[in-house]
Parts: structure tokens; sequence; C-alpha cells
């Protein structure tokens, strides 16, 4: 049985902002908690935060089996939805694979969001804790499931889990393998859903140049679940400004790590710039 885990967190105007709304979005088998950090942050700086649930998590693998890279991709569509409704500005933010789906969203509706939160993007699985092994069978999972193969398959978490704080990491362990999902997410990926975000992946690669909204990358210099390259190509593909931010005393999972302070800083500073633009052009306009 799937519970919801998302959160609506209402702010308020800002002088010469308005009302800035986030939409947050985490990775993938991960759940609205590795977001909630960084969205209380944000919401005590004034911003409207919603939280969401990606379609299939926070349940058991089968669930998540279940679902496709669409599904996934309706439920950001269906979150946005509700949030603008709310707002003056829009941005979106996402960790890991929901940082995929935060620059798709912003490719399909440039007119919509204002700027985009690209925290720790991983196109593909390559940082150093992932063993070459895995590195080349993600080339295999997409051909496994057309060829319905191997679909009970699952890469199983391994230390450091993303987290370089390791008293946080011994907590997140314990929540995972407790099969509490809804807490800290599944214990392992998928083949079928690792299938499913390479799909994601290679279309959002393809989409990267529709992107205008100005980015917010921040990426940490030691993650051992993606590169620092995830994020290089974000910066060079987008035409649209971005900032790059690196942070040297965390890994992967860094809206939770040593460092969410400095990303709930970055973020409230940069997306606060982005409205306050938005306010004094349209006051422009007008006086012209």
């Amino acid at each position: 049985m799937i519970q919801s885990n998302e959160y609506f967190l209402e702010g308020h105007a800002l002088k010469d902002s308005g009302r800035i709304g986030v939409l947050l979005i985490h990775g993938l088998t991960g759940t609205p908690n590795e977001m909630k950090m960084v969205g209380k942050g944000l919401n005590r700086a004034g911003f409207t935060v919603y939280g969401m649930q990606l379609a299939g998590h926070c349940g058991d693998v089968a669930d998540l089996n279940q679902t496709s890279w669409q599904d996934w991709y309706a439920s950001v569509e269906v979150a946005v939805n509700r949030l603008k409704k709310t707002v003056d500005h829009v941005f979106v933010a996402g960790l890991s694979m929901g940082a995929l789906l935060a620059l798709k969203l912003a490719a399909d509706q440039p007119k919509l969001i204002a700027g985009v939160g690209v925290y720790g993007p991983t196109f593909r699985y390559d940082g150093w804790s992932i063993p070459r092994y895995a590195r080349y069978l993600n080339f295999l999972l997409i051909w496994f499931k057309k060829l319905n193969v191997f679909q009970n398959g699952i890469f199983i978490e391994q230390p450091p889990y993303g987290l370089k704080d390791e008293r946080l990491r011994a907590r997140v362990a314990a929540s995972m393998f407790s099969g509490d999902s809804a807490a800290a997410g599944l214990a392992g990926n998928p083949y079928p859903a690792l299938a499913e975000m390479l799909k994601l992946s290679a279309l959002v690669r393809h989409q990267l140049p529709q992107v205008t909204a100005p980015c917010l990358l921040i990426h940490a210099s030691e993650d051992d679940v993606a590169n620092i390259s995830n994020s290089l190509l974000v910066q060079k593909k987008i035409n649209a400004e971005s900032q790059l931010v690196l942070l040297e005393d965390s890994y992967h999972l860094i809206t939770i790590d040593r460092e969410y302070k400095k990303v709930i800083d970055h973020s409230v500073t940069f997306f606060k710039a982005i409205a306050e633009k938005s306010i004094q052009a349209d006051s422009d306009q007008v006086a012209a």
C-alpha cells in the first residue's frame, strides 16, 4: 500500500519578489523526505514549497516496477499545476533523477518555469562508488526490459549510500533495510526502474537546448553516484544562464548531507534574484 508523504508549505509574498513557489522533486527510489530539510529552509525564507511524490514511489519494488518514466513525469505535471495556482513565480528543483525531471519540465514549459535548481543531476551512474561492471550493465538494462529478461534483478545499495555524514548514513541505511520505503526509499534500484530512468536520461539530454530558464547547478565534488561531468553537461547544453556550485564536504545526497544549508542558501539567493528581475521588468514595461 503506497502512502502519501507529500508536503505543501505555504509561504507569503516577499517585498520586491512577490509569491515564490518551488516544486521539489526527489530521486529514483527516493521519497519526498530527501527534499524536506531544503523545503523547510526555503519556506523559512518565505517561499511556498511543494514536496511532491513521484508515481510508484514509497511502496515496494513491485509498485515501482509497474510505473514508467512517463508516469513519474505525469505526477510532476499534476504537482506543478497545483503549485502555480498559489504563487506568482514558479521554480522547480530536483535531486539526482529528480533534477532530470525538473529540466524536462523547464524544457516543456518555458513560459511557466522561472528557474531550475539542478541538484546532483544523474544522467549516468558514474560516481566513484559505482562498480565498473555496473556502469557497463547500465547500457544493457533497456534491452533486458525489451526482451523481458532479468526483470527481477536489482542493484542493492552499497555504502556510503550517498552520504558523507556517518551518523546520518547509519540511520538512513537502517531505515532502508528495515523495509520502510516511505521514510528513506528502497534499499536497491530494480532493473526495470533503472531502464526507465535511462530512457528518461536520453530524452532529457536531447531536450537540454530547449531549457531557457536560469539554472542553479549544485554538485558534490566527491559525488559517489554521479560524477561532476553530469552537471557540466547541463551547463554546456542549456540555452540559459547558469551558476555552478561545488560542495566539498558532501556526497550525492546533498539535500540532506553535511552541506544541505548551503543548498538552501544558494537556492534562496538564486531564486529571489530571478523573481526580483521579473518584477522589475514588468514594472519597467508598464512605465514604458
